[in-house]
């Protein structure tokens, strides 16, 4: 092996080992404390157990204040699924029609895009539209707001992806007879799929593990979302750690699970259009 690839092999594996860790230990902070009793959890050590509590621990978070919990996963996982389908269809048509057409308008849309991703979400005043249009404190609101937020990083994705996509493709669609709906959805759509997969698993990934968004848009017991459950074992008199850091791996298991299986599809289409812009 030559001097030069030895170095990179070491490189190499010096990150892999350093972004291992990375991982590893915090992650197994969080399962051993969650396998903990309450005294032991509010050591804060690096160790093993003297008892495994970790299924107990599960089930007693699980069943906390008439499984809310549970309620919370199933509020998640509605404002997570319509979010994204939401955001997928309107920043794909939003970004084909970017793309492909030229109009005086193009300057305006890309600005707004760009300002999207740099100028920070106001909550005062999306709560004031909230409350005009009568949809705060409901799922519908929420959904519209996580939609919202998302919309500019995943048009630049779409926008990005189509102009790899030959424009030889649309107009033997045309000729052909397609009408722009038709030819959206049977031709450029189906060909959307890697870029597609990566807006799906990172953006499901924010909006679920988002916290700040229903804290301040969709709050009360009712519309209690995953991350906001983690509020029901800490108080200003009892700091239960180890039920807490349960609910943060019951928590954690979700996204990890999508990122394992989805991580090809997500570098493929981040790097998408990359070259050809």
């Amino acid at each position: 092996m030559s001097p030069h690839r030895a170095k990179e092999f070491v490189v190499g594996l010096v990150s892999l080992i350093v972004a291992t860790a990375v991982f590893l230990v915090p992650f197994g902070f969080i399962f051993l404390t969650a396998s903990k009793s309450a005294p032991e959890a509010a050591d804060f050590a690096f160790s093993l157990p003297t008892q495994w509590k970790l299924l107990d621990n599960v089930v007693e978070v699980l069943t906390t204040r008439d499984f809310v919990v549970l309620r919370a996963f199933i509020n998640s996982t509605t404002l997570t699924v319509s979010s994204v389908t939401a955001m997928v269809l309107i920043s794909a048509m939003a970004g084909y029609v970017l793309q492909r057409r030229s109009s005086r308008w193009n300057g305006l849309i890309n600005f707004l895009v760009m300002a999207g991703l740099i100028v920070p979400p106001a909550v005062v005043p999306t709560i004031w539209v909230l409350q005009g249009l009568g949809i705060f404190k409901t799922m519908f609101g929420m959904i519209l707001v996580e939609t919202t937020f998302g919309l500019s990083f995943c048009i630049l994705l779409f926008r990005a992806f189509v102009s790899t996509i030959p424009r030889e493709l649309d107009e033997a669609a045309i000729v052909d007879g397609a009408g722009p709906l038709r030819l959206f959805f049977t031709v450029i759509l189906p060909l959307l799929r890697p870029v597609m997969v990566t807006v799906i698993v990172v953006q499901a990934v924010n909006v679920f593990n988002d916290f700040v968004g229903p804290l301040y848009f969709l709050p009360g017991d009712e519309n209690v979302t995953v991350q906001l459950t983690l509020y029901n074992f800490q108080s200003m008199t009892l700091n239960q750690w180890n039920l807490l850091f349960a609910d943060i791996l019951l928590i954690t298991i979700p996204p990890l699970v999508m990122f394992i299986f989805f991580n090809r599809q997500i570098v493929a289409g981040m790097t998408s259009g990359a070259v050809k812009g």
